[in-house]
């Protein structure tokens, strides 16, 4: 390592830091100047890259945890010759820019993770190590090692405190996960005050409990930098912590070592600092010498590459069903999957958690690379899939993934086996715990990643579990999230229609809100109407045999108590399934006015949820049925009784019109 090159490297990647930041007047400062030096030896020496091919298979996977910190990541890529020019570094936090405030999925070349929400990058870390364990040990052969990698991830206090990198971290040293490795960037400091007014743990301590490695290192040295990559690299069995002990915004004297440091407090004392860091007056400077250097390791790195596509080549060749498996996985390609999953019988009577697991088996049969994960919930959400085994620290071929009680770590762990673009992933809770795993859920819509929830025990039908177990507002929060799909099917043929149409769905995620009491199998709507109704996320369930009068609109269980009603209110009745607003509202107007003409402004919906959503399609002229407060303890077909899920209180509303 030639270490003098490489301080000058994080001289001038300070320099960056500080000229960008200075140049937007927000960001945040602390961070790139703390962590410069782990920077010049990650990025400058000890990293597997190639900055012309990003998304190389057998990359070492860089995730930034503490994204606020992105000045970091952006000067780092930019250095190692990744395609972000330094006019885009000036540009950081402009608009349109590939150097937004926090590091985005598809916007910037050699971002592997959208962070910024303080520890999603450090279970993100963890779902990648995962992935990779689970493609290592699905694809490498006797005679050729196409993936050992190494995940690498930087992190702050701030990442630590929060819930998510524990629930992450423990199971990560519960699997064993030895490809991961966590540098700690410890200064003990967090954005309001220095840590010790909120924080007294020993965290190496609290690591090394969960099952952890942990060095202790000056992160300031390099050669000790090193030393603690190389060493976590070589030791097997556990995850790795290495605790960098940093001064914050290290080089503006004036800030360093507080609380300050940690945003832009440190801009107006800039130009002294540059030239205590002994900077030109040229501002975004890189000597020439750092530009040669960075060069040199690119034509390196390229090299490394190309060997490692000969090895590849090789594997291809003697491994043609496990090339093709894998091309599959990441072209993302799907089969036809409604021709393959058998019609249910007409007079089932089935919960659609149930069916939903009758149709995963021939899904996970023809998408191999499909795993699924439940949150200690397996027995109830059904997810399961059958003789594909469990993911242990001894088996990483297994597909069934036991997450634990960790709901907001599972969907993060999810969101990081969707980065890295090899499987498909679904996880599972009951439905009112959504808002453990929210954050992730948010950022999978955000980063239009392809996961896939199966949350159960949809509604106020859950009965004796009580108003803590019964969702009612829960369906109508998710829909709020831009870009997530949330299909809440009617029956087990819908059902089909939902899992397909989930696995499908590639550009964004997908909720999948099943019930838990039984429901009719609604044979009176042909199957291919139901199934296919469901990718348009609305459809006409029954047609009305007499001049249209008024619609009723529903959505999961309900839709049986809407046909219902129409049966009474007569031929002048239109039923209209909904099992997802936001594929509805994607279909063009024309459809949308088919199904739900204008013309016709006396309409009723019925959910076991909170009206809001519906007043979208019934309009200022008609009427909700919904559940617009908690739930009740009882027996759960009493308790829709008694909050008005019924069929004559759907008569009395469409009468009233």
């Amino acid at each position: 390592m030639n270490t003098a090159l490489l301080q000058l490297a994080a001289r001038d990647a300070r320099g960056i830091a500080i000229d960008a930041v200075t140049a937007c007047k927000s960001g945040h400062l602390g961070l790139p100047l703390g962590s410069a030096d782990i920077g010049a030896v990650l990025f400058g020496e000890a990293l597997q890259l190639d900055p012309v091919n990003p998304r190389w298979l057998n990359r070492d996977r860089f995730i930034l945890s503490a994204g606020h910190g992105s000045m970091f990541l952006y000067t780092w890529l930019h250095l190692s010759g990744f395609d972000i020019p330094l006019d885009q570094v000036k540009k950081f936090r402009q608009l349109h820019s590939i150097t937004p405030g926090h590091p985005e999925f598809h916007e910037t070349p050699g971002v592997e993770a959208t962070t910024g929400p303080l520890g999603q990058g450090v279970a993100n870390g963890v779902g990648f190590a995962m992935s990779q364990k689970m493609a290592a040990a699905r694809f490498n052969t006797p005679t050729h090692t196409i993936l050992n990698n190494h995940v690498v991830v930087l992190c702050g206090d701030g990442c630590l405190q929060e819930g998510v990198s524990g629930e992450a971290s423990s199971l990560a040293g519960h699997l064993g996960l030895d490809n991961l490795i966590l540098f700690f960037d410890s200064n003990n400091v967090t954005l309001d005050a220095m840590l010790n007014v909120s924080q007294s743990e020993d965290v190496g301590a609290r690591y090394k409990a969960y099952g952890w490695d942990v060095q202790e290192i000056d992160g300031h040295n390099m050669e000790e930098i090193l030393s603690a990559f190389n060493k976590a690299k070589s030791t097997k069995g556990k995850p790795h912590m290495i605790i960098c002990k940093t001064i914050i915004g290290r080089g503006i004297p004036q800030v360093e070592g507080t609380n300050k440091a940690h945003g832009e407090a440190g801009v107006k004392f800039a130009d002294e600092a540059r030239k205590g860091l002994g900077l030109p007056e040229e501002k975004f400077f890189v000597s020439p010498e750092v530009n040669a250097y960075f060069a040199d390791l690119k034509a390196k790195r390229a090299a490394a590459h190309a060997a490692w596509e000969k090895e590849f080549a090789a594997w291809r060749s003697s491994n043609l069903e496990f090339a093709a498996l894998l091309d599959a996985g990441i072209e993302q390609k799907i089969p036809d999957l409604l021709s393959l999953i058998p019609a249910f019988k007409p007079d089932e009577t089935i919960a659609t958690r149930k069916a939903g697991s009758i149709v995963l088996q021939p899904i996970a049969k023809a998408m191999p690379l499909l795993v699924s994960g439940s949150a200690d919930l397996f027995g109830s959400t059904l997810n399961f899939i059958e003789g594909g085994g469990d993911f242990t620290r001894e088996n990483n071929e297994g597909r069934n993934i036991h997450f634990g009680i960790r709901e907001h770590a599972m969907c993060a762990i999810m969101n990081a086996f969707a980065y890295d673009g090899i499987f498909r992933i679904a996880g599972a809770t009951f439905l009112v715990f959504s808002d453990y795993g929210r954050p992730s859920i948010r950022v999978a819509a955000l980063s239009k990643l392809p996961t896939t929830y199966i949350f159960t025990h949809d509604s106020v039908a859950v009965g004796e579990d009580g108003p803590t177990h019964e969702p009612v507002e829960t369906v109508a929060a998710l829909r709020t999230i831009p870009g997530l799909d949330v299909i809440r099917p009617a029956d087990p043929e819908e059902t089909v229609g939902a899992f397909a149409a989930a696995m499908e769905h590639t550009d964004g995620p997908t909720l999948l809100s099943l019930c838990r009491q039984n429901v009719p199998n609604l044979s009176e709507i042909p199957v291919d109407v139901r199934r296919k109704g469901v990718f348009k996320g609305g459809y006409i369930a029954r047609k009305e045999s007499a001049p249209l009068e008024v619609i009723i609109l529903s959505s999961g269980s309900e839709l049986s108590v809407a046909l219902e009603a129409a049966t009474t209110l007569g031929a002048g009745t239109r039923v209209v399934s909904m099992p997802c607003m936001e594929r509805f509202e994607r279909q063009s107007a024309a459809y949308r006015e088919d199904v739900l003409p204008s013309s016709c402004r006396k309409r009723v919906s019925i959910e076991a949820g909170i009206s809001d959503p519906w007043f979208r399609y019934v309009g200022l002229d008609g009427k909700t049925i919904a559940i617009d407060r908690f739930g009740l303890s009882g027996p759960g077909a009493s308790v829709l009784k008694e909050l008005g899920m019924t069929a004559d209180n759907v008569v009395k509303a469409a009468q009233s019109l």
